[in-house]
């Protein structure tokens, strides 16, 4: 698989422009590709995205790449930090105000980023070539982060907008998939004002569902704040605890089922997106419950990911025929993870992850290189599909 960037040191922020942007003030153009990683961010898995660029900083080639760390604190701020992968491993870091602050420009024919120190002249890095975000949760895969870099006319791996925010909402993430004739589970929708207004007619939508159900914020990832619920007096506490993420809550039927999940890469120009073997996250222990925030990151219950997993060929191939028609059900671009319930032949979609986890232990990656892409590769791919791209409207 040819994974070479397409335009090699052009600048991604004049589309169609294939000259290498100016000098910087602070050193000449490298010829490299020139990659801007963003990490971080205001959503409560800023660890989880720190941990992210971690890995993907390890992997990147730097005799290929230019590489600028960006990270954004939980005040949103944007800030360079030192091309040091150490200070945000173990699923703990934290991206503080401590170092120069990073401002982008607006508009087509900016001169790139720029920083600014105290008591300092503002000195510009120059344009990027392509945009790396490594942001989980809301106010980075929720859409919010792709509509400033496209107002910014700059190239990004991954999703756009709109695919962007429906992924990351569960509710419009369903009505997409269920509009296009693919599998969702039965679930109901909990709005601030309805609950607001008529807990009782929430708690009776719930309650038709049966039990056990699972409670979670709308738009969170990483597992946070969702409950397994199997008792109607359990629920509002449920709920309580999702609104803590997300005023907006989503609650599933529990489905008898594997959790099954593949991965998906965008395909080069017109090609269709290509789907790696699916894979199975196994708990090792009954008592683990199920796939959680504390057990994804934290390493708190034994696990074992199997990729690929073991399913009947037939099964296998729905999964991966699902998979890529979820990813152009919602407009996906890049890379997604499609996650299900598989019983039997029954195939049901749980939901689609645009940002997946990519660490190198995540399962993402994991099913890639059990497909023959490597980590550094991998990222390679997706950066170059990012370039490819055009920006603006397509």
């Amino acid at each position: 698989m040819d994974t070479a960037p397409a335009h090699p040191g052009t600048d991604a922020t004049a589309p169609g422009e294939t000259t290498a942007p100016a000098p910087r003030r602070d050193g000449e153009r490298t010829g490299k590709v020139r990659v801007a990683v963003v990490f971080g961010g205001r959503s409560g898995e800023h660890p989880v995205s720190c941990a992210t660029a971690a890995g993907v900083l390890r992997a990147m080639d730097r005799d290929r790449y230019e590489v600028l760390p960006i990270g954004i604190t939980r005040a949103g701020e944007w800030v360079l930090v030192p091309d040091d992968p150490a200070p945000l491993e173990g699923g703990r870091a934290e991206i503080t105000s401590a170092h120069a602050q990073v401002l982008v420009p607006l508009g087509e024919h900016s001169n790139g980023l720029v920083v600014a120190e105290p008591g300092q002249v503002p000195r510009e890095l120059g344009k990027v070539d392509v945009v790396l975000p490594l942001l989980h949760g809301p106010f980075g895969e929720d859409g919010t982060l792709q509509g400033l870099l496209e107002m910014a006319g700059a190239r990004y791996v991954g999703s756009g907008v709109l695919a962007s925010a429906a992924g990351m909402d569960k509710h419009y993430m369903k009505v997409i998939l269920a509009g296009h004739g693919l599998p969702v589970g039965p679930y109901t929708v909990i709005s601030p004002r309805l609950w607001r207004t008529d807990k009782a007619r929430a708690l009776d939508a719930v309650a038709s569902l049966g039990f056990p159900v699972f409670v979670k914020p709308a738009r969170a990832g990483s597992s946070l704040g969702i409950s397994k619920v199997e008792r109607a007096e359990d629920v509002e506490a449920a709920v309580e605890e999702a609104r803590r993420h997300d005023p907006k809550v989503i609650v599933e039927a529990g489905i008898d089922g594997r959790e099954i999940e593949c991965a998906v890469l965008g395909g080069h120009g017109d090609g269709a997106p290509r789907t790696s073997v699916p894979g199975e996250i196994v708990l090792d222990s009954p008592a683990a419950g199920f796939y959680d925030y504390q057990t994804k990151y934290l390493d708190t219950a034994p696990l074992t990911m199997v990729a690929p997993a073991e399913l009947p060929e037939e099964v296998t191939h729905r999964v991966r025929g699902l998979a890529a028609g979820a990813f152009d059900a919602l407009g996906c671009e890049g890379l997604a993870r499609v996650d299900f319930f598989c019983s039997g032949t029954t195939v049901i979609i749980n939901e689609v992850n645009t940002m997946p986890g990519f660490t190198p232990f995540s399962m993402y990656p994991l099913l890639w290189e059990r497909s023959g892409l490597s980590y550094a590769e991998l990222i390679d791919e997706l950066v170059s599909l990012a370039l490819e791209r055009p920006a603006g409207l397509r």
